[in-house]
């Protein structure tokens, strides 16, 4: 059985289709330890990313436990945009953005087995937004837990175009 591939959102640039969306890049905070991105060439290691909103994190516990599906699919969603505002930290500007890789972590009970469902958010976001830049290789991968108790952290690696 093959899925429909997800629609890239109307609008002529990608920061035209984010606010389509109702969404904007957030500010990102600082961090003594480490930094958001990192780029080497044209290729941006973005630090992983939790599920922030103006400073909260918006959920805690265990995906098949503590939060349902739907919620852990919204958290991915966020914290894929928090990638992205990273990777426009590196490039300046979401246009010049391209997906290489994601990997999304998901604290799960080890028979929760849907965390490629909860990537599919995270993944759909960005070709809603980015259309062809935003398809990427991905993994998807159950831990015991993540940092804050968060159910969803996500790392990616981009380039600019």
């Amino acid at each position: 059985m093959s899925l429909p591939l997800p629609q890239t959102v109307k609008g002529d640039s990608a920061s035209e289709r984010l606010r389509t969306l109702g969404l904007e890049l957030p500010a990102l905070a600082n961090n003594a330890y480490y930094v958001d991105h990192r780029a080497v060439g044209s290729t941006i290691h973005i630090s992983g990313q939790l599920p922030f909103k103006d400073g909260e994190l918006l959920g805690q516990g265990v995906v098949g436990r503590d939060v349902e599906l739907e919620t852990a699919k919204d958290l991915a969603r966020h914290a894929a945009l928090n990638c992205l505002a990273a990777a426009v930290q590196a490039v300046g500007d979401l246009d010049r953005v391209r997906i290489v890789q994601m990997l999304v972590f998901v604290a799960s009970t080890p028979d929760f087995g849907l965390q490629s469902q909860v990537a599919n958010a995270a993944s759909q976001l960005l070709i809603e937004v980015l259309g062809e830049n935003g398809r990427h290789a991905r993994t998807a991968i159950g831990v015991a837990g993540l940092p804050l108790n968060t159910p969803v952290e996500i790392q990616m690696i981009c380039t600019a175009v």
